[in-house]
């Protein structure tokens, strides 16, 4: 049955046979995700729970249009911080949402979630971060960016995600090897709540948090100021149908505002810090993406009849024998990738995007890899070592952004209208 007897779709060419069709497959996927998720979850209730959390992100992410490389790229490109205010807004509602949960369970004398995020902040996180700021910038977005870009049909990110995976693998043996090291021992693992209370903590880190909200602000007037300043520019599918029509539930203006009308970025950081706290209490952990992508890599590789006899793989390989959609971990980045594509079916989006030339895709496959190897060396991602670093009150999640943000500027420069990705210096356009 056409779409358009069950709601008022316009018949134009705005809305072609392949957009209508669409939404049907979306919702096909969707069903069809679920009963996977069923599936697994007669073998592990697990499984079902990380792969429905993925795909609520991945929805999250693709219908706000939200990626944590944007916070730092928009900005810088072009003058307009709302991406990167919303990202401050998100970090500041996890780590109240944080404060809370850990505070409850430190009274009720119960583990308390999230520690597993507060890392010692060493040599191995700081040249991570650097090296996964260049990375982010080169291949367009960071882990979970590039699984839900991977989702919308991104054809860049499925060039990048292959060295992402495989770049992974060298970068775990030089953290296993760097934090052996004599120069891997000096820092310091610090969780604020420990030294400053939990209110301590929260308020430090609201300041913090404001302090980086000036310089966005500042930065915007600056921009506006030099005359190079981009307010953000919704395409025409994605802004409200104009509609003084009385309400009808099957119309295309209803189905437009459910699923096709796009979220502000503001919104999307609010949902994803909700996911935050979700995946805190439903798991006892904070959000990773990139620690699966060492048993992807190990689980192709053993394709070819490479063999992992080091010592520090031996939980990947363990992993990879059992089965990557066995892996909680690999099922959520999954999830991510479907969340995304199922986002992009029901607004009638979803199309291969391969407008790119060959010298992109060599800068594409650097980024990726220096996107895992960063990860790995620094034990986390945008998300694992800076999103669940900072709002579980970890030390190291600061110093993760702070070298982070000097290799994106830097790459940002350096690289300027060398890809595709990246337009040329403002100053010389």
């Amino acid at each position: 049955m056409d779409i358009s007897n069950r709601i008022d779709l316009p018949k134009t060419n705005e809305i072609t046979k392949k957009k209508r069709i669409q939404p049907y497959i979306g919702l096909a996927l969707f069903i069809a995700v679920a009963v996977f998720g069923v599936v697994k979850g007669n073998v592990d209730q697990k499984l079902t729970l990380f792969l429905m959390t993925g795909l609520a992100l991945g929805y999250i992410l693709t219908r706000s249009r939200y990626g944590f490389a944007g916070g730092f790229k928009r900005i810088y490109v072009t003058g307009e911080g709302s991406l990167s205010t919303a990202l401050l807004v998100m970090f500041a509602l996890a780590m109240v949402l944080a404060a809370g949960i850990q505070w409850s369970a430190t009274m009720s004398g119960a583990d308390v979630p999230g520690l597993s995020s507060v890392k010692f902040l060493n040599i191995s996180i700081l040249l991570g971060g650097f090296l996964f700021g260049i990375g982010m910038m080169l291949a367009g977005g960071c882990a979970s960016g590039t699984l839900s870009d991977l989702g919308e049909g991104a054809g860049r990110s499925m060039i990048a995600m292959t060295t992402f995976v495989l770049g992974s693998l060298p970068g775990l043996m030089a953290q296993d090897a760097l934090n052996n090291s004599a120069i891997g021992q000096i820092g310091i693992k610090l969780y604020l709540p420990d030294v400053l209370g939990y209110v301590g903590a929260v308020v430090i880190s609201l300041l913090m948090l404001a302090g980086l909200y000036l310089v966005v602000r500042k930065y915007e007037n600056f921009r506006k100021k030099e005359g190079y300043y981009e307010a953000t520019v919704y395409e025409d599918q994605e802004l409200p149908i104009p509609n003084k029509e009385p309400f009808k539930l099957f119309s295309y203006a209803t189905f437009h505002k459910l699923f096709v009308q796009r979220w502000s970025f503001m919104i999307g950081g609010i949902l994803l810090a909700l996911m935050f706290a979700f995946i805190l209490i439903s798991t006892g952990h904070s959000w990773g993406v990139t620690g699966p992508f060492v048993s992807w890599g190990v689980a192709f590789l053993q394709l070819f009849g490479v063999q992992f006899t080091a010592p520090v793989f031996a939980d990947a390989v363990a992993t990879a024998n059992g089965g990557i959609l066995n892996d909680p971990g690999s099922l959520r980045n999954i999830g991510i990738i479907l969340g995304a594509a199922i986002a992009f079916l029901l607004a009638g989006r979803l199309a291969f995007d391969g407008k790119f030339k060959v010298k992109d895709v060599i800068y594409y496959l650097i980024g990726g890899f220096l996107m895992g190897f960063g990860a790995r060396l620094a034990g986390g991602c945008n998300i694992g070592a800076l999103f669940s670093g900072i709002a579980n009150f970890s030390l190291s999640g600061w110093g993760f952004f702070l070298t982070l943000w000097m290799g994106g500027i830097l790459a940002l420069k350096v690289f300027a209208g060398k890809v595709n990705i990246i337009p040329p210096d403002r100053h010389q356009k």
